[in-house]
């Protein structure tokens, strides 16, 4: 294979790779019924004047399976946090004892499984055509070298190489897939 070849099969798996990245940072902000410090990710905290995501100025943890507990660096910060969380549209009740925020989770209904697999199927869609899009521009590379003189068969065997690499990360993503609708649905 030519150096330039080998140059777009690294970037085109760099950019696959980031695609499956991205979708299992999305999978994790989809709830599985158990607490998890994840479910926080993305709200952000009016504190000392900025807005500043949650974990720089708390920590986070989950003493059982049913609760989260946030507990600021700085107690000032304490109703910042708690009004942080109920903006955050994530349909949270937090408890505020003045130390430490706790939140209980409810148990998921089936109905509310089954809309959370359907989310975690559109993430998985929205990865696969992510990964798609890379092996689109991973062709139109190919084709591009073969015009500018690469040969044929180098240029088929940088096409088959691109679309191994896009059946290895799709079927990773459909994996992930599987991994988060076997822990919603399990009670």
């Amino acid at each position: 294979m030519s150096e330039e070849l080998e140059m777009l099969c690294m970037e085109v798996e760099e950019a696959m790779s980031h695609a499956v990245d991205h979708f299992a940072s999305a999978l994790l902000k989809v709830r599985a019924g158990k607490a998890n410090p994840e479910m926080l990710t993305g709200v952000q905290v009016e504190a000392y004047g900025a807005l500043s995501p949650l974990n720089t100025v708390a920590t986070v943890n989950t003493p059982d399976a049913r609760t989260l507990m946030v507990k600021p660096f700085d107690r000032g910060t304490l109703q910042e946090i708690e009004k942080a969380i109920v903006n955050s549209n994530l349909g949270f009740n937090p408890q505020n004892d003045g130390t430490v925020i706790r939140i209980n989770i409810p148990p998921l209904t089936q109905e509310r499984r089954e809309q959370l697999v359907k989310m975690a199927r559109t993430e998985l869609e929205n990865a696969k055509v992510s990964i798609r899009n890379s092996r689109k521009d991973g062709m139109e590379g190919v084709k591009k070298l073969v015009k500018d003189g690469l040969s044929e068969d180098i240029g088929k065997d940088g096409e088959a190489e691109v679309q191994k690499l896009t059946d290895e990360y799709i079927a990773k993503a459909e994996k992930l897939c599987e991994l988060k609708e076997k822990d919603i649905l399990t009670v």
